[in-house]
């Protein structure tokens, strides 16, 4: 069974304004620093601002959601630094603004408290959609919502929404991620390996479970 996000990498070309950024903009605190990377606890979950360097590299242009209960203080927040874009789901609204790096955020209208609380959408850029949506189905991925023309698919675990698009621009002109490097959490890291073994470009053993290239080139780590 999968769970929730464990981390999400970005590659920045420039480390010190891009870990500036989100210290000021969006509060988040440090939990480890060093040469060529920095992570930042979003709730729960790691984001990692990565230098360029050996793979698995960090994402470029990933769309990501972070979920906050404090969607007017943010909007107020950040309207005075950005040019917003906003649009309503439902009950629930989210705002979209870029980072130093041209990542699209997201901060989504989710939950209690006033901080970041999560992490809960990543945006991968993909080939084709029926491979990429077969392979995470076979990981414990569950469809839940499709675009029209079939441009993007929405997956989920309950905890994470996986969106899967094939190249085009979303909202806020937003693109998915490529080489994107995620992980999550899973009761057996092997035995959801095994599901997919075959179809991986790769599958290695590592200290914190099991990193699998997905046929489009992205790192995905099971992480028990």
């Amino acid at each position: 069974m999968l769970g929730p996000l464990a981390h999400l990498a970005l590659e920045v070309k420039y480390l010190d304004p891009a870990a500036a950024f989100y210290r000021e903009h969006l509060g988040l605190a440090t939990v480890e620093e060093r040469d060529r990377s920095v992570v930042f606890d979003v709730g729960g979950p790691r984001l990692v601002l990565r230098a360029p360097g050996d793979v698995p590299r960090g994402g470029l242009h990933t769309h990501y959601a972070l979920a906050s209960g404090a969607y007017d203080d943010w909007y107020e927040r950040l309207s005075e630094s950005f040019n917003l874009v906003q649009h309503r789901f439902g009950e629930s609204r989210s705002l979209y603004f870029y980072d130093t790096e041209g990542n699209c955020v997201e901060i989504g209208e989710r939950g209690e408290g006033s901080g970041v609380t999560g992490l809960f959408e990543v945006v991968l850029e993909v080939e084709g959609l029926p491979r990429a949506e077969s392979f995470y189905t076979d990981l414990g991925f569950e469809p839940v919502d499709r675009g029209s023309g079939r441009r993007r698919v929405r997956l989920t675990t309950g905890d994470l929404d996986l969106e899967l698009w094939e190249p085009h621009l979303g909202l806020a002109d937003a693109r998915g991620g490529v080489h994107v490097d995620f992980g999550v959490r899973a009761d057996d890291p092997g035995a959801v390996a095994d599901r997919v073994r075959e179809d991986a470009l790769a599958v290695e053993r590592i200290e914190e479970g099991v990193r699998l290239r997905d046929p489009d080139g992205h790192y995905l780590t099971l992480i028990e």
